[in-house]
């Protein structure tokens, strides 16, 4: 299974690496970490080749990860959590400040793992810490979402709300559109563009096919 993982990453992202790397120091530097205070400690769920974690500027960073190519690839101030996120996390509970996680959740096989996942997530969060997400949302991507081979759970931003309440969070912001749908495929328009489209959420409804949530973990959770 990680054999697989890792040759999927490679044939998806490897010929793009450069231009995904670019987005992302716009990403973190111009948007996501405006949510991070630099004494956070952060765990980055699905850190792949550590696009988001590398970049965050934080007391302590951890990405979870089953490819075993991420270790080759994160920064070696990043500790390496090489285990299925659906799996209790080797952290004590609130050890965390913020997770992480992008274009994740849809690769799960049943809901029972996400919620599982997420469960740890506000165990290891916390209270008053923080959850980010984001990932394609099937109100807006539409059959697109299965042109992918691992893409199993359709989740929209309601869906995802409602079992993050659930295991113990609450909702700070949703977006139901944040970013275009995939990098993986189709052009590459500039970086500056990127960075003048953050700068306008107005435009986010017309062009964006992912949702964004920034949730608080509960004090009872």
């Amino acid at each position: 299974m990680s054999e697989d993982l890792d040759r999927a990453y490679r044939e998806r992202f490897s010929e793009r690496k450069a231009y995904r790397e670019a987005v992302w120091d716009v990403l973190v530097r111009d948007f996501f970490q405006g949510w991070i205070p630099p004494s956070s400690r952060v765990l980055d769920l699905g850190c792949g080749w550590g696009e988001f974690i590398n970049r965050v500027t934080a007391a302590e960073r951890y990405g979870m990860d089953l490819n075993p190519d991420s270790a080759t690839h994160l920064d070696p101030a990043v500790k390496l959590i090489p285990q299925s996120c659906s799996e209790r996390w080797p952290l004590e509970d609130s050890s965390l400040d913020l997770v992480f996680s992008s274009n994740l959740f849809e690769h799960f096989l049943t809901k029972d793992l996400l919620r599982a996942t997420l469960a740890e997530a506000a165990r290891c969060v916390r209270p008053g810490g923080r959850l980010i997400c984001m990932g394609p949302n099937i109100r807006f991507v539409g059959g697109e979402y299965w042109d992918f081979w691992d893409h199993h759970l359709p989740l929209t931003e309601r869906s995802l709300s409602e079992v993050l309440r659930i295991v113990g969070f609450r909702m700070h912001r949703v977006w139901p559109r944040f970013l275009p749908y995939t990098m993986s495929r189709g052009g590459t328009p500039p970086v500056a563009l990127l960075r003048l489209y953050l700068r306008m959420p107005w435009c986010w409804p017309l062009f964006g096919k992912q949702f964004l949530i920034v949730a608080e973990r509960t004090q009872g959770a």
